[in-house]
């Protein structure tokens, strides 16, 4: 069980790094480009990302059920 939890924490923390810094460079992208050097699209950008990876952890923790990569095989019979 620590274990798993263990991987939803590394899981969580890597997808909203990514996510984060995704959002920041297409802020970055924006700011540059079309809104002459303005700094409200970096910190939207990486509020989106943020918020996105904080949505996905939240999912990944509240689906205990739910298996990554595992195959569940579930017997059919019935005990009497």
């Amino acid at each position: 069980m620590a274990e798993d939890h263990g991987r939803k924490w590394d899981r969580c923390l890597a997808d909203t790094v990514v996510k984060t810094a995704t959002g920041l460079g297409v802020g970055i992208v924006f700011s540059v480009i079309l809104f002459k050097r303005r700094t409200w699209p970096l910190w939207f950008g990486s509020g989106l990302g943020l918020g996105m990876g904080y949505n996905n952890c939240q999912h990944d923790f509240r689906s205990p059920y739910l298996v990554h990569g595992h195959i569940v095989k579930v017997s059919t019979e019935r005990k009497v």
